[in-house]
């Protein structure tokens, strides 16, 4: 009877220290979030962009009736290999998902990049990083979720398919 009671004593004990650790987790990976995402001006939906296969891109006009994702990510980034497969996915399923690849070569290299690794998304160059400079996007990947033309959430770093579609869900909300 005594080490039924101490048994489950125990097991609340974990379940308090479980609890508390995925509490101070969720606040550290928030904070070094905060620490790290752009500082997005006004008019960051507001400029035309065109795609490496010359498509016109309306950030603003794209984000009107749902949520855009805007991924900015680098073909030289460790972490986007990880990334990039998830935003694919979105894609593919119907997301409204647009990419920016940051300093990975001109059109033709980036196309051939893309190619290779299968993937899809519509993707802007910024070749020399002059858009991320101005955007002040200065970790890859960075995902911002645009809801109307304004940037209504920033993050950085490897997020998951179901991270992204919750950042989506709760924008459109």
């Amino acid at each position: 009877m005594m080490s039924k009671f101490f048994q489950r004593r125990r097991v609340y004990r974990w379940l308090r220290e479980i609890i508390v650790l995925v509490l101070l987790a969720a606040v550290l990976m928030w904070g070094v979030d905060r620490f790290r995402s752009p500082t997005l001006p006004d008019t960051f939906s507001g400029t035309t962009m065109q795609t490496i296969d010359g498509q016109q891109l309306d950030f603003a006009a794209m984000s009107e009736t749902r949520p855009l994702l805007v991924y900015v990510w680098a073909t030289w980034c460790s972490i986007c290999r990880f990334t990039s497969p998830s935003v694919e996915k979105l894609k593919e399923q119907g997301g409204n998902v647009v990419s920016i690849a940051l300093r990975s070569g001109d059109d033709a290299r980036l196309a051939t990049w893309m190619q290779k690794k299968q993937l899809t998304m519509p993707v802007v160059n910024d070749a020399r990083g002059e858009l991320a400079q101005r955007w002040q996007v200065s970790v890859t990947p960075t995902l911002v979720v645009i809801d109307k033309g304004k940037p209504v959430s920033a993050t950085t770093g490897w997020t998951s398919y179901w991270g992204m579609k919750m950042r989506l869900w709760w924008a459109g909300l």
